[in-house]
């Protein structure tokens, strides 16, 4: 079995986040949770808070029907990384992003459960040979019953072997 089968064989604890990216990512969304279950969007100023942290930044709008993810801003250093720049779409126009793509599973994942979600799944961009991916995304939303964007952190982890 495949994460491709089963993507939540690549999900990881967030003790196990390896990368100082994705654990300041998950940090800073900790830092502006506070007692909720997830911050808002509006909590947050990544370009001026976090600049350097912001290159490896995705942020993800959430249409909850029919439900669909757009990507609202992507990074450098994750767009250094994909094949095509996809800031503006929506996932289902992408052919390799839409259901039940593993990345669309983990977004549907983490609206399910109303929780973060992380993993190191295989790199499926163009740099597979030399990196692997590890993700925190993390929720968004102006109340504890609707999450309406993600906020997703990724790095580019040379391959251990």
């Amino acid at each position: 079995m495949t994460v491709h089968d089963d993507p939540a064989a690549s999900a990881i604890d967030a003790t196990q986040l390896r990368s100082p990216i994705t654990r300041a990512g998950y940090e800073y969304w900790l830092g502006k949770k506070g007692d909720r279950p997830y911050p808002s969007r509006a909590d947050f100023d990544p370009l001026i808070e976090q600049p350097l942290l912001a290159r490896n930044m995705v942020l993800i709008e959430v249409r909850p029907v029919p439900l669909d993810f757009r990507y609202r801003l992507i990074g450098s250093a994750v767009r250094a990384n994909m094949d095509a720049d996809w800031t503006g779409r929506w996932m289902s126009e992408i052919p390799m992003q839409r259901a039940p793509n593993p990345i669309w599973q983990h977004h549907e994942w983490v609206l399910r459960h109303k929780a973060p979600r992380f993993y190191r799944p295989a790199n499926l961009g163009p740099n597979k040979v030399s990196r692997s991916i590890e993700s925190a995304q993390l929720p968004l939303g102006p109340d504890a019953d609707t999450i309406d964007m993600m906020m997703v952190f990724v790095d580019f982890l040379v391959k251990t072997a």
